[in-house]
Order: structure tokens, then sequence, then C-alpha cells
């Protein structure tokens, strides 16, 4: 199984719009952070968290041509409003797109991006809605993957934690409760947001990540959700040797 982190960056990507490359070496191609999303091969099974805005960017570069799935964290837009540009897979399958979240994203995906769920005005719906399980299998012939997924705060709302095959996705969070903390006991790897220096009501901070990485303990924490004021060398320079900024492209044999 593999997982490939398509994105890595903060809510406006790094560079922003403006060129603005805050803390950020230009130069470093690495620094070039488009918004949050991962991908998850197992055989023929694709599996796709979130879809960015740069989501058809993302495809191109890591050559990926098919999704049978996605599991969405929550609705905000950076994760969310690529999935218009999923259409092409409905073609090819010539059946509804599998879309699973909790009801409030799904409640908010309807109603956002209406056509996509129910046609209308010449489109044809693409995606199918299904609320997300506890515990989640997703398969495709003989291959299979478990999600076991529970909620963290997000600022005022919650997103879902994806755990599987011992590697934790919690792109976006500002608390986990210290019961859940549990569930990510014994990992290969936690990607976990880290969105600055200073602490903010939405994200971890990276003091904050660190903190949890060391009581964890999982055998590589990657930090993903990455503002422009975390360069790429900066960190990787300054974090203990377990804990690795994640960039646009990372694959990791899981």
């Amino acid at each position: 199984m593999e997982l490939i982190i398509l994105g890595c960056g903060s809510s406006l990507g790094s560079p922003w719009i403006n060129n603005h490359w805050g803390n950020c070496d230009k130069k470093n191609k690495l620094n070039i952070r488009t918004r949050c999303s991962a991908f998850i091969k197992k055989g023929n099974l694709s599996v796709l968290i979130d879809s960015s805005p740069d989501i058809r960017e993302q495809f191109i570069k890591n050559k990926i041509n098919d999704v049978d799935c996605v599991l969405y964290t929550h609705e905000h837009s950076d994760q969310t409003s690529g999935i218009f540009e999923l259409r092409p897979f409905f073609w090819k399958h010539k059946k509804r797109i599998d879309i699973y979240a909790d009801s409030r994203t799904l409640k908010a995906l309807k109603k956002k991006y209406d056509f996509c769920f129910y046609g209308g005005q010449g489109y044809i719906p693409i995606m199918k809605p299904n609320l997300i399980k506890k515990k989640q299998i997703i398969k495709k012939g003989n291959n299979k993957i478990s999600f076991n997924t529970f909620k963290v705060e997000h600022g005022q709302i919650t997103a879902t934690a994806y755990v599987f095959n011992k590697t934790a996705y919690i792109s976006d969070c500002s608390n986990i409760n210290p019961f859940d903390l549990n569930k990510l006991k014994k990992l290969n790897y936690l990607i976990i947001d880290c969105l600055r220096f200073k602490r903010h009501t939405g994200h971890f901070n990276l003091e904050t990540s660190i903190r949890i990485s060391t009581f964890l303990k999982p055998k590589k924490t990657i930090l993903t959700n990455l503002h422009t004021e975390l360069d790429y060398n900066f960190l990787k320079k300054n974090l203990p040797k377990n804990i690795l900024p994640a960039y646009d492209g990372m694959r990791l044999k899981i």
C-alpha cells in the first residue's frame, strides 16, 4: 500500500496568489505547496482523501489516472472545491463516485455542489453520498482498506481523522480528545496538522505538533498543512530526526 501527500500547503498554498512566499525560500521547489489532499493506492483500489482546489494539477503531476472513492475530512473549501474535477472518473466507470463524510460535511457538500449529487442545468449526478462509519471498510475486488475514524476539533467545527494500516491522517486539527489519543499509539506514520509558529484557533502550531509526536512516539511524524511561515529546510534542520516536513508528491510505503 502506498500513500501520496498530494498537497501539504495551508488554505492559500505556497506561494500565495500574490506571489507572497513568507519565510519560504522560493528557490527550493519543496516550498511550492498546493492545498491538502492525500491519495492511497492498494492494488487496483484508489482512495482519495479530500479534493483540494489543486486536485487536477496534483493528479497530473503524480500520474494518477483513477479514483474509486473520496473520503472527506470536513467541508472547508480548501479540502472540497476540486470535487467537480472528478467528473472523468464517473465517465470512466459509468457509475457514481462514492463520497464518504460525516453528516454535517455531506449536508454542506450537497448544498454547495448540488449539481454533483442531484444534477440539473444540463448536468447529471456523478456523486453518491455515504455516511462515514467509525469502522469503514473500502474494498474493490480482492483489495480492501479498513479505516478507523474519529472526530477532532478544528476551530469551531470538527473534522474526521482517518487511521489505517498503522497510519493516521489528521490534516486539520486544533485539539484531540485525550481518550482518542489512545487510538494513535504504535503508529508507523502520524500525518498531522502543523500550520505555523504561532498558535491558531483552528490548527496545531509547530510546538504543539512536536509535543503530540513526542507523546505518541510514532516511528515517523509528517507535518502537513504548512503555512508560508514554515520553510522546508528550516524545519528539516531543526526538527527531531523522526519528525519530517511534508512536501507535495511525498510517497510513503505503508
